[in-house]
């Protein structure tokens, strides 16, 4: 390779304190967003990350721009993490530890709900694509639990991403919203590990 070649590689390689400032600002703002929605400041996030306001607009000149990236971030490691967890754990157990991580999904999004809005309205990100990310990974955590015969083989994604979304909607706490989210384990659960539960 070239000097010259050289030089334009090392110009179009982010640096290392780099990456980590767009790490640290995305981690940030959610859980800014999560926790005080529209009204968590780029000030307060940039505070909350440890840089400067300057750094965290060279990463995200808007705040459409932030809002986005947490999204894709949150959505991609929603999904990753379906499959991380069935490494660890058995198939239920790794259900209700998913269905925990995509409850914090849910509660950033809220606090992007306006944001998000506009951005679905632009087609910068499709409410489908979403959807179709969810679905995919509770079929993963369905599948296993459907093969080793921990959970029922008769249940769809579609219903138990639907259930999901109501609980979210319905509860009016963390601790209510825990307690509903078990209820719905427990349905999925198969019927021969539910009698062995109850002897």
């Amino acid at each position: 390779m070239h000097t010259a070649e050289l030089g334009e590689a090392r110009i179009r390689k982010p640096r290392a304190d780099a990456l980590r400032n767009h790490a640290l600002i995305v981690d940030a703002a959610r859980v800014a967003f999560a926790a005080r929605g529209s009204d968590a400041s780029m000030d307060e996030i940039a505070r909350a990350a440890g840089v400067g306001i300057g750094t965290l607009y060279r990463h995200f000149p808007t705040r459409e721009a932030l809002v986005e990236a947490v999204f894709c971030t949150e959505l991609a490691e929603v999904a990753a993490s379906a499959d991380e967890l069935l490494e660890r754990h058995p198939p239920a157990v790794a259900l209700r530890r998913w269905m925990d991580r995509y409850a914090g999904f849910v509660a950033a999004k809220r606090g992007m709900a306006e944001s998000l809005r506009a951005m679905f309205a632009a087609g910068v990100v499709e409410p489908g694509d979403t959807r179709e990310t969810v679905v995919g990974a509770v079929q993963t955590l369905l599948r296993a639990g459907a093969a080793d015969g921990s959970l029922r083989d008769d249940v769809s994604a579609d219903d138990v991403v639907f259930s999901l979304i109501g609980i979210f909607l319905a509860s009016q706490s963390t601790d209510q919203a825990g307690r509903m989210l078990d209820l719905l384990l427990d349905g999925l659960v198969a019927a021969r590990d539910r009698d062995r539960a109850g002897s």
